[in-house]
């Protein structure tokens, strides 16, 4: 928790830093504080850090084609009018709080993570000294004035890192939720039953293992169990999510809200409103919303000579320093059946997979890969059509600032897009 801030007005700021392009295809299309790892996203574990503080008035700081989706999305929130004018409190949306003690102990500090600011506290009057500009001008000239320390929190500098963290965040969060030994008497528990919390509305068929020797399992309401499922500890699984007969959940998979999952999964996260209705192996993957993937879609996530995997970010093969890491794939990606995704393999966001070989280890946004070769597939309006059809079967509709924002990232995709098509081409001829 952070403790120690004595003022009468403050402020809390919470801003994306020019390293948030590092967490695509996952943060193309939302804030990295909605990134979602344990049982909520990183702005919920944020707001539980500054419990101590009774902000007057909370900012969110994001990209400019992003701020009339997120506005959409926490109306509750500013979004983009931060202007520096009362003591503040800011904090790094790619901020992971585990439960660490955040002591400001009233003292003006900027805490520094990576290289990167972490966390903040400034009075009004060093805020009017230091000057105006954006939040990222603001701070630079702040880490000058003040004194800086190192942050003992963490940040979420790639994609990795959320699956890294995700079943001890798990673990955390099941002990501040506090709800513990609710399981109905016709589920088998492996384990201590006090790691076992199955909401009352949730539907549990026969014969279902729930396996809670290795960390605890979580069950949010509406969630639906099918029979001969195994779930193995740490897990979570969201709100209305149906687990599908046979599952195989291993230890380290949050999963949901509103998700349908079968086959095996480990160590992943699904974010929300995803299939993986059908068999297949999903490992130490995060799967973004609205995505479908197809029956036995697969993904290796550990190399056949056991080094270390490589992902492309930005069009740049980066060491991961892991030796398991599969997919990261973004919204509304689609798989045909017998997909077989590479290790740390990235798809980008409305790219459509239909890959009887071993995809490559980069797909770019709104693409389609057949066979070896890129294309355009359908087009833009197609694929704007097929997210309605998808989202009005869970009943949520496609907002127009979401559309927008899909026809901002076509556009500023297209000559990445265009490279990856005639390149395809050629080596096809």
């Amino acid at each position: 928790m952070l403790r120690g801030v004595v003022t009468a007005v403050v402020k809390v700021c919470i801003f994306e830093d020019e390293k948030v392009t590092d967490l695509h295809p996952l943060t193309m299309t939302r804030a990295a504080f909605e990134l979602r790892i344990g049982m909520s996203s990183l702005l919920d574990k944020i707001m539980r850090m500054l419990r101590g503080v009774k902000p007057s008035e909370v900012y969110l700081e994001v990209r400019d084609y992003l701020a009339p989706v997120v506005k959409v999305r926490f109306p509750e929130y500013k979004v983009n009018e931060y202007k520096p004018v009362d003591d503040t409190v800011f904090v790094n949306a790619r901020l992971l709080y585990a439960g660490e003690e955040v002591e400001l102990a009233c003292e003006e500090v900027v805490a520094v993570k990576d290289g990167y600011v972490a966390y903040a506290y400034a009075r009004r009057s060093t805020l009017e000294k230091v000057g105006g500009g954006s939040v990222t001008d603001v701070l630079t000239r702040l880490r000058e004035e003040l004194s800086s320390k190192e942050a003992e929190t963490r940040l979420i500098n790639w994609p990795w890192d959320l699956v890294k963290h995700n079943a001890e965040m798990i673990r955390r969060e099941f002990e501040w939720r506090g709800k513990r030994g609710v399981v109905p008497e016709k589920v088998e528990v492996v384990g201590e039953k006090d790691l076992v919390y199955i909401d009352p509305s949730v539907k549990v068929y026969p014969y279902v293992v729930i396996d809670a020797e290795e960390g605890p399992v979580y069950i949010d309401a509406g969630a639906k169990v099918f029979p001969f499922t195994y779930i193995q500890g740490p897990t979570y699984i969201g709100e209305k999510t149906y687990i599908m007969p046979c599952a195989r959940i291993r230890e380290g998979c949050s999963i949901g809200p509103v998700c349908r999952v079968g086959g095996e999964v480990e160590e992943s996260i699904i974010h929300g409103y995803s299939n993986k209705y059908h068999d297949g192996f999903l490992g130490h993957a995060y799967v973004g919303q609205w995505v479908n993937l197809g029956a036995i879609t697969t993904n290796s996530d550990l190399k056949n000579d056991y080094s270390e995997v490589q992902v492309f970010i930005n069009g740049k093969p980066i060491n991961t320093g892991e030796l398991k890491v599969g997919a990261f794939i973004g919204d509304h990606v689609k798989t045909s059946i017998g997909t077989y995704l590479n290790t740390g393999a990235v798809v980008g966001i409305m790219a459509n997979v239909l890959a009887p070989d071993i995809s490559p280890k980069y797909i770019p946004p709104f693409t389609w890969y057949i066979k070896g070769v890129f294309s355009r597939g359908y087009g833009l309006r197609r694929a704007l059509r097929t997210a309605e059809t998808m989202m009005s079967r869970r009943g949520v509709k496609l907002t127009e600032e979401e559309r927008r924002m899909y026809e901002y990232l076509y556009e500023v995709t297209r000559k990445e897009r265009e490279e990856y098509i005639r390149r395809s081409r050629r080596k096809k001829a």
